[in-house]
């Protein structure tokens, strides 16, 4: 039996060369972050920025701490750290105690990030699960959301609950541009987010199927499916703007660890985001659904960059078999 033998050569041309690197990517994605970090402390004051500030520090520490302790190489430089740190107090309400990130951080960093090889090698969004557990640890801190230290409801509840969001003080508008509406400190400005978007499209950090095709299945499916006597476009309108759709779909869905890379598997990986948002937000017991649809379609990413994976033309099942075993037998 000829036992074909498989290799891989780089060193013809041509090849492509980039002088982007994980810390170019990084410092992209804080650029991006800066128009909702700048709204956060503009209406939310100094409380937001101290916030960002313990939670960028505690990151940065935790990640320098355990690479340090496990004698690894010092990897803060490529400032994914930072981004992590970012994005979870993006997620968090401006009342939230200052040690509270810190504990958050902790978890992202050391539990979910590097107990499983660093970055690259997550399957769960580090800042996403940082805040799933506050959230499940303290829920009524991380469900309590003040402007001007007034407790209000969201825009977000006021659906969920079936009220009137225009009886309650809120429009369109103030739900696009931000302002005076409640929420957590990354999440009430659309239009900051969609400015931080388009400048990640704009250099090529993300492409456009996963935050269309999430956003476009929330914007289908609500539209489809109006509740509480709205119209089918006021409806779909109000589930755009209000919770943290864009943040997760545009920062956090994106994220190259633990989304997939295939074409095809990005746009589905897009539609389960968008379509488990909705079923979360009108049949689950809490009023936003991002993060846990996000949380879910990470640990589904593996199973749909499998099934989604291109056809190797030339090579037959046969050579695959071949290969297969021809890696078994050297690793015995």
């Amino acid at each position: 039996m000829i036992q074909k033998e498989y290799t891989f050569d780089a060193s013809y041309q041509p090849q492509v060369r980039t002088k982007t690197d994980t810390s170019r990517v990084m410092l992209d994605v804080i650029i991006g972050l800066a128009p909702a970090m700048i709204f956060a402390v503009w209406q939310f004051g100094f409380k937001a920025l101290a916030l960002i500030a313990v939670s960028v520090v505690a990151s940065v520490f935790f990640e320098w701490g355990y690479r340090k302790l496990m004698k690894k190489p010092n990897s803060i430089g490529d400032l994914s750290a930072c981004v992590t740190g970012i994005l979870l107090v993006l997620c968090m309400p401006v009342d939230a105690p200052l040690w509270m990130p810190v504990v958050g951080a902790f978890f992202a960093i050391v539990i979910v990030k590097q107990l499983y090889g660093g970055i690259g090698k997550n399957f769960l969004n580090p800042a996403l699960a940082g805040r799933a557990f506050l959230f499940f640890s303290w829920t009524s801190t991380m469900t309590k959301w003040t402007i001007d230290g007034v407790t209000m409801a969201t825009p977000l509840s006021i659906l969920k609950a079936g009220g009137d969001v225009t009886a309650s003080g809120f429009d369109l508008m103030q739900m696009f541009t931000g302002i005076g509406l409640p929420g957590s400190l990354g999440e009430v400005s659309a239009a900051a987010l969609l400015i931080g978007g388009i400048w990640l499209l704009a250099r090529k950090v993300i492409n456009w199927r996963i935050p269309v095709a999430f956003i476009g299945t929330v914007a289908v499916l609500t539209f489809i499916f109006p509740r509480g006597g709205y119209s089918n476009v006021d409806w779909m309108l109000y589930n755009l703007l209000s919770g943290g759709l864009f943040l997760g779909a545009i920062f956090m869905a994106t994220d190259y660890s633990s989304s997939p890379v295939t074409l095809n598997g990005q746009l589905l990986y897009g539609f389960g985001c968008g379509a488990l948002t909705v079923l979360i937000r009108y049949f689950g017991g809490f009023p936003e659904g991002v993060s846990f649809a996000i949380l879910i379609m990470n640990l589904c990413a593996w199973a749909i960059d499998k099934g989604t994976r291109g056809r190797q033309f030339g090579v037959t099942k046969e050579d695959l078999k071949a290969a297969k075993k021809a890696a078994k037998e050297a690793k015995a």
